[in-house]
Formats: structure tokens, C-alpha cells, sequence
């Protein structure tokens, strides 16, 4: 990989369930090599799925699609789960 910047932005989208947990992990991972690798890595958490739901009605807000496309990355989790199962269409956390 090319590193062409020593900083990077990282838009973390946790999501539901196990989603959080699988991310942190990543995070771990990808912090170990930004160390070995001379660059830094700044996140940010924003909702999605079920999470963003619950937090801001929709499971995809807009201004969390706008810093997605505004980061370098983007590192989604697992969404949704048997609490959003009845919600119909565009509303599912999927």
C-alpha cells in the first residue's frame, strides 16, 4: 500500500450486535499498523443500522452519508438484529 498523507480520517459506523465489537478489533489492527507504517489514523464514530434508528429515525442519515464521503475510509459493522425484525422498507436497518 501507498501511504500518501501521514494522516487519514476513518468514518467508524459500529452498527448493532456484534458490529461494535468486531470494529474495535479493527481498529486495534489497523492502529498497530499505522504505527509500523509512520502514519496516524483520527475516527470517527457516527450511527448506522439500528443504532442510527434508535438515535435519529433513520438507519443511514444523511449527514452521516456526508462524512462518510467526506473520510479517507470507512469501517462498517454489523447492523441491524431481532429489535428492528418488524420494521418495513427503507426503515429495516439493512
Amino acid at each position: 500500500m501507498e501511504i500518501r498523507s501521514n494522516k487519514y480520517t476513518v468514518v467508524l459506523l459500529p452498527g448493532d450486535g456484534i458490529g461494535p465489537e468486531v470494529t474495535d478489533e479493527a481498529v486495534k489492527v489497523l492502529d498497530a499498523v499505522a504505527a509500523g507504517d509512520g502514519f496516524t489514523v483520527a475516527y470517527q464514530t457516527l450511527p448506522v443500522g439500528g443504532a442510527a434508528i434508535d438515535e435519529c429515525g433513520s438507519p443511514l442519515p444523511n449527514d452521516v452519508l456526508d462524512r462518510c464521503r467526506e473520510a479517507d475510509a470507512v469501517l462498517l459493522g454489523a447492523v441491524g438484529g431481532p429489535k428492528w425484525d418488524e420494521l418495513q422498507g427503507d426503515r429495516r436497518p439493512e
